[in-house]
């Protein structure tokens, strides 16, 4: 791998003795890792289903590595069971200590490794708002939460400014997992390497400042705010720490942590852990109810044929008719709002068409007519295929292994296929 010259100077410096090591870690293969979600199933249980789970991660009790090449692929990822994150990364969330009940923001958050960390150790309760602003990768993280099957996440695509002037001391605890120049993942991206520069380091340090001081405004006191990246650079680190601890004084350094290739299994990642002084948090408008009373007697209707026990919530119809079920305490949000809750499904103004994400939150228990596939029969599923099917008619929950892949119809025989179409898999 040929590294920039200046910045193998800066890591010579930075690491002394130790450099020779680290440059060393470069002819190494990349590691990689996968999290159980444990949302729907127990780490122990992951790693009995998926034989490709190997030695746990120290600094993440649902992370396991891998040497899988494709476990994207697989049906238990389909079924949002996991989560494939490389094992540096891993590290920020846990950090953060985020707990049920509390107010949490992932300020950066695509494509939603770590805002899923979080909604784990919440287990489906308080409010946590995923933010990103670059939409298309908002978009992502979207589907990432609906693949888990998280249910109190809210997805937003808005500028930090915007968010920090809407939720001034509203939250308990705030991760900010930085854009950053992206040195820790050379060897597991190449691509990165041709992207550095010393001029893109000093612009990921002016935005990263920016971000932070939003951040700020937005924790409320006795909160937590953990930084992290994924760069060696001091710049963008420990010294990006220390010039915000000088701007703002209500702060406390709890721990900083910096992971280098060539000290654990993994690549490289920088998180500090800070908890703010002050008074208590601050309320906010909650997010505004839109009642249709079609759409709602059509959604109930459904409800009452498909599951046991249909969820209940204050749910609310969007101008475009998708409807969802709010997690308790949902504030206003502003910027553009890609998911609030469970989505439910979509109102076209004359029928209710359930939503692949109401399935993906669904315990197989809680749906009164379900389909199980094997493997090869699952693997047509997941591309596409209609199958043949001897149940009662109407709409059902797909599953391997007894978790929901998707929604599926019955009628005259066959299994319609409506697992969403980009996520399908291509026949190889």
């Amino acid at each position: 791998m040929n590294l920039p010259e200046e910045f193998l100077k800066r890591m010579r410096k930075r690491l002394g003795t130790a450099y020779p090591a680290f440059l060393h870690s470069y002819g190494e293969p990349p590691v990689k890792g996968v999290r159980a979600n444990v949302l729907k199933l127990s780490a122990d249980s992951f790693r009995t289903l998926v034989p490709f789970a190997q030695e746990p991660v120290p600094w993440e009790e649902n992370g396991f590595y891998t040497d899988e090449e494709r476990p994207g692929h697989a049906p238990a990822h389909h079924a949002g069971l996991f989560y494939v994150q490389e094992p540096s990364a891993m590290c920020a969330a846990p950090m953060l200590g985020a707990r049920p009940g509390e107010r949490v923001l992932d300020l950066c958050a695509a494509p939603g490794g770590k805002t899923t960390q979080l909604a784990a150790a919440m287990r489906g309760e308080g409010v946590l708002i995923a933010n990103e602003y670059v939409y298309d990768r908002a978009r992502i993280l979207s589907q990432n939460v609906e693949r888990l099957g998280v249910k109190n996440c809210a997805v937003v695509s808005a500028d930090t400014r915007m968010l920090a002037d809407r939720f001034p001391a509203w939250f308990d605890r705030i991760l900010v997992d930085a854009p950053c120049s992206g040195e820790g993942m050379f060897r597991k991206e190449p691509a990165a390497v041709g992207e550095w520069s010393p001029e893109n380091v000093e612009r990921c340090v002016a935005r990263q400042s920016a971000i932070l001081d939003d951040a700020a405004q937005m924790l409320a006191g006795g909160g937590t705010l953990v930084y992290s990246t994924c760069t060696f650079e001091e710049g963008e680190n420990e010294e990006q720490i220390a010039r915000f601890l000088a701007r703002h004084p209500d702060f406390t350094l709890e721990e900083e942590r910096l992971l280098l290739p060539h000290e654990v299994r993994g690549e490289g990642h920088f998180a500090a852990r800070l908890t703010r002084r002050g008074g208590p948090r601050q309320g906010a408008p909650d997010f505004p109810v839109r009642r249709n009373a079609a759409a709602e007697r059509a959604y109930a209707e459904f409800a009452a044929d498909f599951f046991v026990r249909p969820p209940a919530g204050r749910m609310t119809t969007l101008a475009d008719g998708r409807m969802f079920l709010l997690p308790e305490g949902l504030p206003a949000l502003p910027g553009s709002v890609l998911r609030a809750g469970t989505e439910l499904g979509k109102f076209d103004g004359k029928r209710f068409v359930p939503a692949h994400a109401l399935v993906m939150c669904a315990a197989a228990e809680n749906v009164r007519r379900t389909a199980e596939l094997g493997d090869a029969d699952c693997t047509r599923w997941l591309r596409g295929e209609t199958l043949p099917y001897g149940g009662p008619a109407g709409w059902c929950a797909v599953l391997w292994r007894g978790y929901p892949v998707s929604l599926g119809k019955a009628s005259g025989g066959i299994l319609k296929n409506h697992y969403p179409k980009g996520l399908r898999e291509r026949p190889q």
